[in-house]
């Protein structure tokens, strides 16, 4: 009986250290295989295990298993993150569609343009600038210029208030008679000569602001052409002025020269004042605009001229009986002829062309 129940108690122990061998082999290979996952993830950091783990796997026997797995984790080795990332990108970019190019209108539109054009064309045709350079001309001289001319007249207008006001009910009324309107004007002598210098010095800005939006000057400086034209048209009137007293002096008809003398000088007054805005339009305005005023501003000049010689037929035959023929030949002889043959002159001494 008691040797019965020694070789049971020797049956059991020797069972339950079996089973403790087999369960310690499981629970090592089960280790091993988690720690073979967690190298396979390419994310996840490798852990230590603390010194105690490690010293109980080293005392305990490895299995044939344990051994094997080990060796193959050894082996592989843990994947590197960088590579999974690049997989994950090259996979992306093949699934990515491709997107093909497309025309849009304006392709459209240059890629016909360029077929149509010839200047766009490999073997297109040459043509030559044959227009001269024209130099760079500094005018600030001109806006000075310019408003000195309005400031003239400005002190003008405002010292001789009275005069002004004498020149225009003269010119706008014709009825009065001619005998108080010269004595009305001709109190004011210094005014008179004032309004007379002006309208010389609008008149030959004036013709040189034509000369210049008409292009017929070119190689002229202004500074030079100016003075002279302000020099010629003085020279006409004082010549005019002098033939006229002279005339009426030889035929005994002083009255009548002195009546025409008045009437011309104060048409030229007046058309010395209306020059004035035209002078600012033709120096700073744009071509197209300036172009425009410039034949406004012509047309005014000849109804101004119109005026006079009809003021002046009316005045003439009160004192002489002579036709309209005489009067229009005489116009023609002594007022169109000087001025076209003046004309001509100077733009061939301007541009050389006959």
């Amino acid at each position: 009986m008691r040797n019965g129940l020694l070789l049971l108690f020797i049956l059991i122990f020797s069972g339950l250290q079996l089973y403790g061998q087999t369960d310690s082999a499981g629970n090592s290979a089960s280790q091993v295989n988690s720690t073979v996952k967690d190298t396979a993830k390419p994310k996840a950091p490798v852990k230590k295990k603390p010194a105690a783990d490690s010293v109980r796997l080293a005392v305990k026997p490895k299995t044939p298993a344990t051994v094997t797995a080990s060796n193959a984790a050894t082996a592989r080795g843990p994947l590197p993150a960088a590579d999974t990332s690049k997989s994950a990108t090259d996979s992306t970019q093949q699934q990515a569609p491709v997107i093909l190019h497309q025309d849009t209108p304006y392709d459209i539109f240059l890629r016909n343009l360029a077929g149509k054009n010839m200047f766009l064309h490999a073997n297109k045709p040459s043509y030559y600038d044959l227009n001269i350079p024209r130099p760079y001309k500094d005018l600030d001289w001109l806006v000075y210029l310019v408003t000195g001319i309005v400031l003239l007249l400005g002190i003008i207008r405002m010292a001789y208030l009275k005069y002004f006001s004498d020149l225009f009910r003269a010119f706008l009324n014709p009825t009065l008679s001619q005998r108080q309107l010269k004595d009305q004007l001709s109190q004011s002598p210094f005014p008179n000569f004032l309004l007379n210098a002006f309208f010389v010095v609008s008149v030959g800005v004036y013709l040189y602001l034509l000369m210049y939006r008409k292009q017929y000057i070119f190689n002229a400086d202004g500074w030079l052409l100016i003075p002279g034209l302000i020099m010629l048209v003085a020279v006409i009137y004082v010549t005019k002025y002098l033939v006229l007293r002279f005339c009426g002096w030889l035929f005994g008809n002083n009255d009548l020269a002195d009546a025409y003398i008045f009437i011309l000088y104060l048409i030229n007054k007046v058309l010395g004042i209306l020059l004035v805005p035209f002078l600012v339009i033709l120096a700073f305005c744009q071509p197209e605009i300036a172009s425009a005023f410039l034949y406004i501003s012509l047309f005014f000049i000849i109804l101004l001229i119109g005026y006079r010689y009809i003021r002046s037929y009316s005045v003439v035959k009160q004192y002489l009986s002579f036709s309209k023929l005489h009067f229009f030949l005489y116009l023609c002889a002594f007022e169109v002829a000087p001025v076209l043959i003046l004309t001509k002159v100077l733009l061939i001494w301007l541009t050389g062309n006959p």
